[in-house]
């Protein structure tokens, strides 16, 4: 059952799932969300997820860090990382 249920998956067509978050940035930003909601309720998921934006994702690594940086400015030295 479980390996079927895996087959179904692969047969998906995703092409007009990708292309609705392409051409609609409100739905793109919900989708994320859902996705960092999901992700954010297992702690060993979340530290993989930051290397790998870290490690993958630069551009945006260093887009999280200057926020980090100027939201801890702001509190006088508290990080917006919780600390982390």
């Amino acid at each position: 059952m479980k390996t079927q249920n895996l087959e179904n998956r692969e047969n998906v067509d995703l092409e007009p799932f990708y292309k609705i978050l392409e051409n609609d940035p409100k739905m793109l930003e919900s989708a994320f969300e859902i996705l960092l909601d999901m992700i954010t309720s297992y702690p060993g998921t979340t530290k993989n997820l930051a290397f790998l934006i870290k490690d993958e994702y630069p551009a945006l690594f260093k887009e999280i860090a200057t926020i980090c940086g100027i939201e801890s400015i702001k509190s006088k030295g508290s990080s917006c990382c919780g600390g982390n």
